[in-house]
Order: structure tokens, then C-alpha cells, then sequence
């Protein structure tokens, strides 16, 4: 990210700390509970953000190798994602063009060859389909017309893109802008590696648990005892990019920064980093580690969501935290939400997956599912976005605008 612009965010972030004032977005908007439970707006939105939108699947450290694969089905398609043997990144159809079953059981790995389990018909990574068991009892199949369905995959400034439709428009400057990818291009995201992961399953809507990443007014409430012991909350720096928006808050670490001269000044010591990708997308930068956060919606219930969480490294903070012992690892969990001024830790797996256990699952998704009760009550009228919140508000403008309906009035 540009000097510049890193120091511009951190002396507004300091702006705000020091006269105690948050971001002002200048108006309150009433939010009908209902639109969590509506099973109406819930087949639209599925129609729309996730079988014929583009999806981020992940970053290029998911695909580390030739013929890396990973495979998902969070969004009505089961999609095999590969590194071909010319290091090309592409997807396709996670189906047997025999029988139609799934070519490929496993999350991830490595093969030069995807062998279907029922009646061994066999893919190369590129997608072709070299060998058919058996073929002198089976009878004649043209080949070179029997290949993986491939659907439309685009890899850029580290991060992988799959349109769900084999048909289907992907233009990833277009998505995005040609400013936001100039950022990760600076950032560097291409340079992180896959650590762990980790699936939350939980009884909330798909945009409630999107609101969560929304604001700070809460950290210094909810999360006093977990996050709220590193970031001091109640503090917001919002830089929209069309629908998408970079979210930035301040740690602790930041009245390092009065110290320094400004050319020493490194936003990503001393806040997060979250961009959030439309719709469904949130991706949190923090120096050395990247979290990503995919949020599904389950398409036959709307009070029901699935957040995909995935955890990368830079290589020297993945070597380092694949060399600790089992003391350390433990140590690391305990000292997750420990802040030392002037310290400097190495990341661990076990201390990143914690944040996401005790702040993101065991508080933040817990608060979502109570809304989500109140929602399907029919009972609890309207919701409050305060002036403190243009996260939020910029994520609801985005969504009904894609969809055509009016945004919600004012207080």
C-alpha cells in the first residue's frame, strides 16, 4: 500500500482517538429485522450474488505447485480448482462426464490425474480426460470431446476468481477496479501461502454474519475480554472501491506511530486491514498473515449461513510457525489477546484459528443468531444503522442496489 496512503489512514484513525469521535456517516437508517428471514429476498440473493456472480475461491497459496488442486461446493456448483502442469490456474465442473459423480473427494492436494471413483474414467489437471477404463467393453468415446466442464477462471493480484456458469462473464478488472488490485499487487498477496482452515456453521443469516465485520462501536462491549485487548474499537477509516470497501481500525500499537517519522509509519502494525469483496467476501491483511473469510448462505434456509475460513502466511511466518513445539503452540493460544507495547510475535496456526473460535464464532456469530431469532419472531420491527457505522451502511446500499430495491429510510 502507498506511504502516502497509509499515513493519511493512520492520522485519521489518531484524529479520531484523540478528540473521541468516530466516523460520521452522517445519517441513521431503519433497517427492517424481516429482511434475515425473508425467504422471498433469500432466492433472489442466491440467484444473483452466488450461481451467476463471480466467486473469489481463494488466494494463489491455495495453489501452490503444478498440479495443486483445491475442491469446493459452497455456492451450488462443485468446482475442482487446479494448477495445471503449465502453472495455470483453472476450474471445472467437480463431475465425471461418464456418470456425472464427483471426480474428486478430497479438499486439496496434488495429482496429475483426478481418477473417478466409480468407474475410474481419469482427468489430467488441464482438464482433459486421458483414459477410460475399459474402453474395448465400454465402446467408443471421443476424448477430446468428454474433458471437464470448464467454467471461466481468472487469477489476479494473488487472488483466484471462478464464474459459477461455464458460460459466464469474467472480467476481474471490471469486478474489482484497477485501483483495488493495484493495492493487493502492493501488498503482495500472491505471496502468502495457505496455513489452516476452519468452517463455522451457525444459525444466522448470510448478511448478519457479513455485519459483523461492519463496525467497532462493539469491541469495547462484546469483545472486552478477547479482541477488545488489542484494538481499542469505536474507531473507522472507510475507503469504498464501487461495492467493495476497504475497513480499516486501529490497535493498540498505534501510538507507536507518534513516535516514529512518518516514512516509518506501517498501517498493518498497527491496525487490521479488511477489505471487504462483494458480496460475501471478507479478507483481513495484518503484515504477516492474511484471514479470509467466504460467507455462504444456505439456499433452503434463510437463517442459516456457512462462513469458510482460511488462514495464510508469508513463507517465513509459515516456516516459523510450522517449527513450534507443542508448548509454544500452546502458549501462542494463550497469548492471543496479550499486548505487550514494543512486541513482536511471530504468528501461530492454533493463535489465528483462536480469534475466530472465542471472538468470531463464540461471540460475534452468537449476538447473529439471537438477531436471527428475533428476525423470524416477525416480531422485532425495525434495527438502527447509527452515523457510527458506514460499513454497514455502505454493505446494504451495495447489495439492494444490485438488486434493484430501494435503500432503507432515514431515522
Amino acid at each position: 500500500m502507498d506511504q502516502a496512503k497509509q499515513v493519511s489512514i493512520l492520522k485519521e484513525l489518531l484524529r479520531q482517538i484523540d478528540s473521541g469521535e468516530n466516523a460520521d456517516a452522517g445519517v441513521q437508517y431503519k433497517v427492517p429485522t424481516s429482511i434475515y428471514a425473508d425467504r422471498a429476498l433469500a432466492e433472489q440473493e442466491w440467484e444473483h450474488f452466488y450461481r451467476n456472480h463471480p466467486q473469489m475461491i481463494g488466494l494463489s497459496g491455495d495453489l501452490p505447485e503444478l498440479n495443486s488442486f483445491l475442491t469446493l461446493n459452497d455456492f451450488g456448483v462443485p468446482v475442482i480448482a487446479t494448477r495445471d502442469k503449465s502453472g495455470k490456474f483453472r476450474a471445472f465442473l467437480n463431475v465425471c462426464r461418464h456418470r456425472a459423480t464427483r471426480v474428486e473427494t478430497e479438499a486439496r492436494g496434488k495429482r496429475k490425474l483426478f481418477v473417478c471413483p466409480f468407474h475410474a474414467w481419469s482427468y489430467s489437471s488441464s482438464g482433459d480426460l486421458v483414459a477410460i477404463a475399459d474402453q474395448s467393453d465400454f465402446g467408443d468415446v471421443d476424448k477430446s470431446c468428454r474433458g471437464l466442464i470448464e467454467l471461466p477462471a481468472v487469477e489476479a493480484a494473488g487472488l483466484l476468481f471462478v464464474h459459477p456458469k461455464p458460460d459466464g462473464e469474467l472480467d476481474v478488472e471490471a469486478l474489482l477496479s484497477r485501483p483495488l488490485l493495484e493495492e493487493f499487487e502492493s501488498i503482495g498477496f500472491d505471496r502468502f501461502v495457505f496455513g489452516t482452515d476452519k468452517t463455522i456453521d451457525k444459525r444466522l443469516n448470510w448478511k448478519l454474519a457479513n455485519d459483523t465485520f461492519g463496525e467497532t462501536y462493539h469491541f469495547q462491549k462484546l469483545h472486552k475480554d478477547t479482541l477488545g485487548q488489542l484494538f481499542i474499537g469505536n474507531n473507522t477509516h472507510l475507503e469504498e472501491f464501487g461495492r467493495h470497501h476497504r475497513f480499516t481500525t486501529a490497535n493498540l500499537a498505534i501510538h507507536q506511530m507518534r513516535e516514529l517519522p512518518e516514512d516509518e509509519w506501517q498501517i498493518q502494525f498497527a491496525t487490521f486491514v479488511g477489505y471487504h469483496l462483494f458480496p460475501n467476501i471478507q479478507m483481513f491483511w495484518t503484515g504477516d498473515t492474511i484471514s479470509l473469510v467466504r460467507i455462504y448462505p444456505d439456499p433452503e434456509d434463510p437463517g442459516r449461513s456457512i462462513s469458510q475460513v482460511s488462514i495464510y502466511f508469508t513463507q517465513e511466518a509459515y516456516q516459523n510457525a510450522m517449527a513450534m513445539d507443542e508448548s509454544a503452540r500452546e502458549q501462542a493460544v494463550k497469548d492471543t489477546y496479550k499486548f505487550e507495547e514494543g512486541a513482536t510475535r511471530s504468528p501461530s496456526i492454533e493463535g489465528s484459528l483462536e480469534v475466530f473460535t472465542s471472538t468470531i464464532e463464540y461471540e460475534d456469530y452468537v449476538m447473529g443468531e439471537y438477531q436471527q431469532q428475533a428476525a423470524e419472531s416477525g416480531l422485532a420491527g425495525e434495527a438502527i444503522f447509527g452515523r457510527n457505522e458506514p460499513v454497514l451502511h455502505h454493505f446494504h446500499r451495495s447489495y439492494r442496489e444490485a438488486l434493484g430495491l430501494p435503500h432503507f429510510e432515514t431515522v
